[in-house]
């Protein structure tokens, strides 16, 4: 009969600590360029999402109302 070992609640901790330190390491803070690039495609997603909203709900109310 095989024993498996129980989770070390340590290890487990040391291990996420020792991963989160390594994407601290690589990571860098965004250029303004990158911030605007992401703040546009945001906003277009937002408006595009609620275009489809209103959409859906002009033909509910045409077609169930």
């Amino acid at each position: 009969m095989e024993v498996s070992e129980k989770p070390n609640i340590f290890r487990a901790t040391r291990m996420f600590f020792q991963k989160c330190s390594r994407v601290l390491r690589v990571a860098r803070k965004p250029t303004n360029y990158e911030v605007k690039q992401t703040s546009k495609v945001s906003a277009l997603g937002i408006l595009i999402l609620g275009f489809i909203g209103f959409v859906v709900g002009i033909i509910y109310i045409l077609f169930f109302s």
